[in-house]
Formats: structure tokens, sequence, C-alpha cells
């Protein structure tokens, strides 16, 4: 399965989204925030089929965090979290450089579908 770098300040939504990911056999890393997800994305050897992130965070926040991986990693697909509206709209101007945006709250059931959906192009490529 896929290897899914995981970008979010909520502890309790890290570890359900985590967990979920998980049981779907993907091997999964998770940080609490955009800078410590970018430090883990260039650590050398690092390798990921999918960034993760929520938009909203402390230190670097999701956008911050997608303009810099897609840099690092321009073929890696960058799907986005988020409860808020106003950061929704953000996201709509990087449509070049994310997949899609998952709006909170979601099921496992819909994570499931939107990183199955996401890591497909990859997969079929």
């Amino acid at each position: 399965m896929a290897s899914i770098l995981i970008a979010e300040d909520e502890e309790v939504l890290r570890g359900f989204v985590s967990r979920g990911l998980q049981l779907d056999g993907h091997r999964v890393d998770a940080a609490r925030d955009g800078a410590e997800a970018l430090d883990m994305l260039t650590e050398p050897g690092a390798s990921y089929d999918l960034l993760l992130t929520d938009i909203r965070m402390p230190m670097m926040d999701g956008i911050e965090l997608a303009l810099a991986a897609s840099r690092e990693r321009p073929d890696m697909p960058i799907l986005l979290m988020t409860g808020y509206a106003d950061q929704r709209e953000r996201a709509r101007n990087l449509e070049a450089l994310i997949r899609d945006v998952l709006a909170k709250p979601f099921t496992l059931s819909e994570l499931r579908d939107a990183v199955r959906a996401t890591l497909a192009p990859a997969v079929m490529g």
C-alpha cells in the first residue's frame, strides 16, 4: 500500500486518521504541524506517496506546507483537510497543486474514499 505523511495539530484527529489509514494497510507517519511535516518530508531517504494535511495549524499552515512540499516533491499528490469554509476558499487557488479538500468533520469511510481517489491516478500511472 501507500506511504502517507499526515500533518494535523489536533492529537485526537491525528490518531483517528493515522489508525484509519493503517487499517487499509498504509504506512503512516504523522506530524503535529506543517514545519515538522516538512522536516520529515525532506529527510534524506524519505519517500511518501501522499501528503494529507490540515489547512489551519500553528507554525506552518497546510497551505504553506503544500507550496513547500510541491517544490520538494512535485509529483506527490496532496490532500487537504479543513473545518473552516474560509480556509477551503484559500485552497481553491491551489487547484494545480492539490487533489482535493476533505471537509471536517468526516467519517472514516469518507477519509478512505478520498485517500483512495487521490492515490488512484498514481497507482494507475
